[in-house]
């Protein structure tokens, strides 16, 4: 148990030296709240990977989201971490991340299954900052998806690189995880791709920071 601890301390205090880092490099180089806010999505998700090889039990995990939860909340409220809030869209993603990290944690453990985390929070980790940054990035042939009528919030080229991103991604996992580069490991992958790309095309308001995680988890119960 004191070792449990001792990680959780040192866990909330790196991430907690991300967020200064972070803070003070959108204050001196003047990088856009966009920018900030979407390395620190990559470099906090990417390093919750280790959760399962570090904490034996879901109520660490539980602990160190309800602490960020309250420290997203209360910055936002009184104007800090300007690096994360400062952005032209109104957005709960930063408040569903820890959520998402705490409740997919949650089920890979009654599962006893370490992949059904670590798959959705690669996926999460890097696909969606690739998402987001080209789809803001890139303007020329770069266009809103419509569906009939109906204009989404989302690119082409955003939509697409997630896509990719996520196929690979999933497609390097799943062969670590099987040992197998055959068909299935093909199929699982596009799956897990082109279902996860249709629910970040279609959330809003920072919401597929929960429904990504979920649909890959749910994918791997159904398939693994």
């Amino acid at each position: 148990m004191e070792n449990q601890i001792v990680l959780t301390i040192i866990f909330l205090t790196g991430i907690s030296l991300l967020l200064v880092f972070n803070e003070m490099a959108y204050r001196q180089l003047g990088l856009k709240g966009e920018i900030t806010r979407k390395f620190a999505h990559f470099t906090a998700t990417l390093s919750t990977i280790t959760f399962p090889y570090l904490f034996t039990s879901h109520w660490y995990v539980l602990l160190m989201a309800c602490l960020f939860l309250t420290l997203l909340y209360v910055s936002r409220n009184r104007k800090y971490l300007k690096s994360i809030h400062d952005i032209d869209r109104v957005s709960v993603g930063s408040y569903l991340l820890p959520l998402s990290i705490y409740i997919t944690f949650l089920v890979s453990e009654l599962q006893q299954n370490k992949f059904l985390f670590i798959l959705p929070m690669f996926v999460l980790a890097i696909c969606d900052p690739v998402a987001g940054i080209l789809g803001i990035n890139f303007q020329r042939y770069n266009y809103q998806i419509r569906i009939m009528r109906w204009e989404l919030k989302k690119t082409w080229i955003g939509s697409l690189s997630f896509f990719v991103s996520c196929f690979i991604v999933s497609l390097i996992a799943l062969y670590f995880h099987r040992v197998s580069f055959d068909s299935e490991t093909f199929y699982i992958a596009f799956i897990i791709s082109f279902v996860t790309t249709l629910v970040e095309m279609f959330s809003w308001r920072g919401t597929d920071n929960l429904f990504i995680p979920m649909s890959v988890m749910l994918l791997l119960i159904l398939f693994l």
